[in-house]
């Protein structure tokens, strides 16, 4: 069989991980580029029995689908992946399955966001590389301010203790978060969303998208957050109205934002989120670490292993 690695930007698929134990039946072919046109993926994925996708790549829709008919097997990394028709795949025999990862990176992206607009550090790193200004700015004190975070699962638990760490007053609010629960992450229950995004120094978000969470930041909100207020996203785009964010960040509703996604990714050379003033965006870096890709990527072969015996594992549907 042969097996299509897309989107591997870094190079790094094959090195992440020892395929050697796949290498008697299956052939590998790692791609580096990333194809928008249908066509032309149809074109180069034709032959291929098994994908290898990271989430929020290249997008999988059923129209693409049908037009793979050797396709037999789909692996993405996460056990989520909103770029891929799973109930297209399941109608058309192809097996989808994922693999585990670890909640720390996004989290320490998290942190890496909020501190970068906080203390103005792109700004300040480019004035020093282009023999600019001696310190340009006022840096913004984390210490005794609110932290606001929109989910408090795994990683909005780990970004909660950190914001603890600096002397933050951490609260917390979504729909089924109990009292309990953010007690025990060291987090305040706000009664309602509007609540926490008014009383928030900083607004992070931390949810699945869901039919609950899609648009869940629109206009309306952004307008309850405070003038200097910061948003941070390392969630999923769709939970915040793209356009609605960066017209409060034009017009000053709202201080800054870092964000790591996008509604569509790579995001286009003439996309405004790359010129919007006192916005950071990362190319969804959260999950890109050297552990989460060698987790991604040992599970992936065991996935294809099993697969090939008869007894997948890690099943979507």
């Amino acid at each position: 069989m042969r097996c299509a690695v897309l989107d591997d930007y870094q190079n790094v698929a094959v090195s992440s991980a020892d395929w050697t134990s796949l290498q008697a039946t299956i052939s590998v072919d790692p791609f580096h580029d990333h194809l928008e046109s249908e066509d032309e993926l149809v074109s180069r994925l034709y032959p291929y029995e098994i994908l290898v996708v990271m989430r929020e790549r290249t997008p999988l829709r059923k129209s693409l689908l049908e037009r793979l008919p050797s396709l037999r097997l789909i692996v993405t990394t996460g056990m989520r992946n909103a770029s891929i028709d799973v109930a297209a795949a399941n109608q058309l025999g192809i097996v989808v399955c994922g693999t585990s990862g670890h909640s720390e990176p996004p989290a320490e992206l998290t942190w890496a966001l909020i501190l970068a607009l906080s203390r103005h550090i792109v700004d300040e790193v480019s004035s020093v590389r282009n023999n600019g200004l001696w310190q340009t700015s006022l840096g913004v004190d984390l210490y005794g301010k609110c932290l606001g975070l929109i989910g408090l699962g795994k990683i909005g638990n780990r970004v909660a203790r950190v914001g603890a760490a600096f002397g933050m007053e951490v609260v917390a609010w979504s729909p089924h978060l109990t009292e309990s629960r953010a007690s025990e992450a060291g987090a305040s229950l706000m009664e309602s969303l509007e609540a926490l995004l008014a009383t928030s120094d900083i607004v992070s978000i931390h949810l699945v998208l869901g039919e609950g969470t899609y648009g869940l930041l629109g206009r309306h909100e952004l307008n309850q957050m405070r003038s200097t207020a910061l948003l941070i996203n390392t969630s999923r785009a769709a939970i915040v109205d793209q356009q609605a964010l960066i017209e409060a960040l034009q017009m000053g509703t709202i201080a800054g934002a870092g964000l790591d996604v996008f509604d569509h990714e790579p995001l286009a050379k003439d996309d405004p989120i790359r010129s919007t003033p006192n916005l950071i965006a990362t190319p969804h870096l959260g999950y890109v670490t050297e552990r989460n890709y060698s987790t991604f990527f040992e599970q992936v072969i065991e996935d294809i292993a099993a697969f090939a015996t008869g007894t997948p594992i890690r099943l979507l549907s």
